[in-house]
C-alpha cells in the first residue's frame, strides 16, 4: 500500500519516478492560458482569507458542493467565509474519485505546507492555518506566482481592456511574465443587438474610430491586435460550441442590420461570426500569434443559476456539437492561402479525441514542429483517466513529442499544481510502457522527451 499523496503519488513504477523526479518536477511552469486576473497581480492584493483565495468564483467547487446537496447561501451567496469553508470541507470526502480530490489536497500541501486530509474534524484548524499564510506577502498573489516557478502566465482578455495592469505588472520588475491572450467573443456574438451594439461603441472608442460598417469593425479590431502585441500578447483564444460556417448573406449587410438595432436568424449570425472570424485569423497570422480554439462546451444550461448567480458558475457540460467537417473546412480556407496561424485546438467531448488528434496532423506544413496542436485535455477532461485518454490518442494519432503540454485554465491562484499532476501523470504513462517493454529504457532520450513535454515545447512555441 503506498501512502496517499507521498513524493511518488501517481508513480507507480521506477522508470516513472526517474523520468519525474529527475527530469520533470524542476521546470518552471509556463501556463499559456489562463483567467487569472490581472488586477490582482498588479496590485499584488492579499486574500482576505482561504475561502476567497480557494472558493471565489471556482465553479468546480461549486459544482461539487451543489451536487452534494449543500445550499447555494453557502456556495455563492451570503453566508460568511468560514461556513462556506466549512461547508465545502464537509463535501472534500465525497469528491473522491474527483479530480478535486487531489487537487485539493496537493493545494494545501504545496502552497501551505499542510499535510492532513481536509474534512469536518481538520476544517477549522486548516482554515486558521491557512489564514495566518495568507496575511503574509509570500502568500499574496504574486507570492504566490513565485512560490509555484511560474516563469509565464499568460490571461484571457477582451479586446476593449486598455491592459493598464499588465503594464504596471511589466513595469514594476515582477519577474514572472504577466502577459494578455485576446479573446474575441464578444465580437463573435451579435444574438443580442443591443448588447452587441454596445460592446461595438466601447470598443470602437478604445480603438480610436466609430465602428458604423463591417470594414470599421475590422479596423478596430487590427487596432487592438496591434496594440496587444506591443504589449507582451503571443496568442488568441475563442470559446465556441463549434467553428460557424460562411452562409450567403454579405458580412456588410448582416452587420449593417444589427448596427440599426435589427435581430438577424441565427444561421445568419453564425455567417457573421464565420466572417469576422476569418478576419481575425488573418489578422492573429500576420502577427506572428498562435491562436487556440475551444470548442464543445454546452455553457450555462441552467437558467435559475444563471440569473440568480450569473455565467461560469458551474452550469456547463459536455456538448454533442458535429465538429470535423466544419473545423476542417475553417482550417483549410487558411492554409490554402498559406495563411493559417500555429494553432491549438481543445476539444471538451472526449468521443472526439480521434477527430481533433488526426485533424491536427492534416495542416501541418514542415515550417516547425507540431504548428496544429491537440491541446491538452481541457475542463472534465482535465483528470486521470482524461488526461490518459488524451496522451495515449495523441501518441497513437500524432507526436507526443512535440506536444506543448498542460495549462491550468482556471481564475485560482491556488490551482498552479495541476501542471504537477499533469507530469505526473505524463511520467507514469511512458515509465508503464518501459516496464512493459513497450518502449526500450533509454532514459536519458524519455526525460529529454518529458521535460519537452512540460517545458520546451512551449516555450519554443510560443517563443517564450
Amino acid at each position: 500500500m503506498h501512502p496517499f499523496l507521498d513524493e511518488d503519488f501517481l508513480l507507480q513504477n521506477q522508470t516513472a519516478r526517474t523520468l519525474y523526479h529527475d527530469h520533470t518536477e524542476s521546470l518552471p511552469i509556463l501556463d499559456y492560458h489562463s483567467h487569472l486576473p490581472s488586477g490582482e497581480v498588479g496590485e499584488n492584493r492579499p486574500f482576505r482569507n482561504i475561502t476567497d483565495a480557494w472558493l471565489g468564483g471556482d465553479h468546480y467547487k461549486w459544482r461539487a458542493m451543489r451536487a452534494n446537496g449543500i445550499a447555494e447561501k453557502y456556495i455563492s451567496g451570503e453566508a460568511g467565509a468560514e461556513e462556506k469553508f466549512l461547508h465545502w470541507a464537509a463535501c472534500v470526502p465525497y469528491t473522491m474519485g474527483n479530480p478535486l480530490y487531489h487537487w485539493t489536497h496537493l493545494e494545501l500541501k504545496r502552497i501551505f505546507g499542510i499535510t492532513r486530509l481536509l474534512n469536518p474534524g481538520s476544517a477549522r484548524e486548516i482554515f486558521r492555518a491557512c489564514n495566518e499564510k495568507l496575511a503574509d506577502p509570500g502568500w499574496w498573489p504574486r507570492g504566490i506566482l513565485e512560490k509555484m516557478k511560474v516563469e509565464v502566465s499568460c490571461t484571457t482578455d477582451d479586446p476593449a481592456s486598455d491592459l493598464g495592469w499588465h503594464g504596471q505588472i511589466r513595469e514594476s520588475g515582477f519577474a514572472v511574465h504577466v502577459l494578455p491572450g485576446f479573446r474575441p467573443d464578444p465580437v463573435l456574438d451579435a444574438s443580442d443587438p443591443s448588447k452587441y451594439n454596445a460592446y461595438l461603441d466601447r470598443l470602437g472608442e478604445v480603438a480610436g474610430l466609430d465602428i458604423r460598417s463591417f470594414g470599421d469593425l475590422m479596423d478596430a479590431l487590427a487596432r487592438r491586435i496591434s496594440f496587444f502585441s506591443s504589449q507582451g500578447c503571443r496568442l488568441s483564444d475563442h470559446g465556441l460550441e463549434q467553428m460557424p460556417e460562411p452562409g450567403k448573406q454579405s458580412p456588410e449587410t448582416l452587420f449593417n442590420r444589427i448596427r440599426e438595432g435589427r435581430s438577424i436568424p441565427v444561421k445568419e449570425q453564425e455567417s457573421l461570426q464565420h466572417a469576422i472570424l476569418k478576419e481575425l485569423c488573418l489578422l492573429y497570422h500576420q502577427q506572428g500569434w498562435v491562436q487556440q480554439f475551444h470548442l464543445g462546451a454546452l455553457r450555462n444550461a441552467n437558467t435559475r443559476i444563471r440569473i440568480a448567480v450569473g455565467g461560469n458558475a458551474g452550469t456547463d457540460s459536455i456538448g454533442d456539437y458535429p465538429q470535423a467537417v466544419r473545423l476542417s473546412s475553417f482550417l483549410d480556407s487558411l492554409d490554402c492561402s498559406d495563411r493559417l496561424a500555429r494553432t491549438i485546438l481543445y476539444n471538451l467531448n472526449p468521443a472526439d479525441n480521434g477527430v481533433f488528434a488526426t485533424m491536427a496532423g492534416n495542416f501541418n506544413d514542415g515550417s516547425m514542429p507540431g504548428k496544429v496542436q491537440w491541446g491538452p485535455a481541457w475542463w472534465f477532461l482535465d483528470q486521470k483517466d482524461g488526461i490518459e485518454a488524451h496522451l495515449d490518442t495523441l501518441a497513437a494519432y500524432g507526436l507526443l513529442s512535440r506536444f506543448t503540454g498542460m495549462v491550468t485554465d482556471s481564475r485560482s491562484f491556488l490551482s498552479f499544481p495541476r501542471h504537477e499532476y499533469f507530469r505526473r501523470i505524463l511520467c507514469n504513462r511512458v515509465g508503464d510502457q518501459v516496464e512493459k517493454g513497450e518502449l526500450p529504457a533509454d532514459l536519458p532520450w524519455l526525460g529529454q522527451l518529458c521535460g519537452a513535454v512540460c517545458y520546451h515545447n512551449a516555450k519554443s512555441f510560443f517563443g517564450f
